[in-house]
């Protein structure tokens, strides 16, 4: 039976990627007069995938690689202004209001009630602690898990650290790379919800294991309390 759920956050729990969407239109619009949007995009996805190792997830990330991104392509003619308006589209970034998605705040007040929940998200701690806190969740959740990178080691350690079997436990997120084939593959089940954008960093070329008996594809957090019972049923 599964005792203990994890969600991930960002566009799992609430709007994110849309906002980084955003935050892509202003740098390439402060670009235009330099080069077009298919040059800004290409260098700076290189750039961000070029830092990731150091920088790792979140709008502090992006921050560094728009920033060098826009002094590499302008080959250093940036001017100290346009460098401030690419600070103040992140300082707006930080501070946008924290949006839950449909049947987020009552599917996880229900299940509190009946299953230990954990936030187990990537990005930046002080950010992703803000919108736990922010969303009004918090008092659900039994931690907040904060990883540079998912993967089956990083999941075997959060379950040793709470006392969780792989067999107990269901991660519930966007990623198919991130929340749910190393879930699989280390013995836990997965719930995946797609979320209308996906990340440069999430794409995989795998498809969703519809096979599998510890996986289930929703179309929304709502159907997850009847997803849980047919998960148990099949363990």
């Amino acid at each position: 039976m599964i005792t203990t759920i994890g969600f991930d956050a960002d566009d799992t729990l609430w709007h994110n990627q849309t906002i980084f969407e955003d935050a892509h239109e202003r740098c390439c619009a402060l670009l235009a007069r330099y080069h077009d949007r298919v040059a800004v995009d290409r260098e700076l996805y290189a750039t961000e995938m070029r830092n990731l190792e150091l920088y790792g997830y979140g709008i502090k990330a992006f921050a560094l690689d728009a920033i060098e991104t826009a002094i590499r392509l302008t080959k250093g003619r940036i001017a100290a202004g346009e460098i401030r308006q690419i600070l103040d589209l992140v300082r707006d970034m930080l501070a946008h209001p924290v949006e839950l998605l449909p049947g987020v705040k009552d599917t996880v007040a229900a299940l509190a009630a009946t299953h230990s929940l954990l936030v187990i998200t990537k990005g930046d701690l002080r950010d992703q602690e803000r919108k736990v806190a922010a969303s009004g969740l918090a008092p659900h959740f039994r931690a907040v898990e904060v990883l540079s990178e998912k993967d089956g080691e990083a999941y075997a350690r959060v379950w040793r650290k709470h006392g969780v079997a792989p067999a107990e436990f269901l991660m519930v997120g966007n990623s198919l790379k991130s929340d749910v084939l190393p879930v699989l593959e280390a013995g836990g089940a997965a719930a995946y919800i797609p979320y209308q954008l996906t990340s440069t960093h999430e794409s995989v070329e795998s498809a969703a294991p519809a096979g599998h008996a510890r996986f289930t594809q929703l179309a929304g957090l709502g159907e997850l309390p009847a997803a849980l019972a047919m998960l148990d049923g099949r363990s």
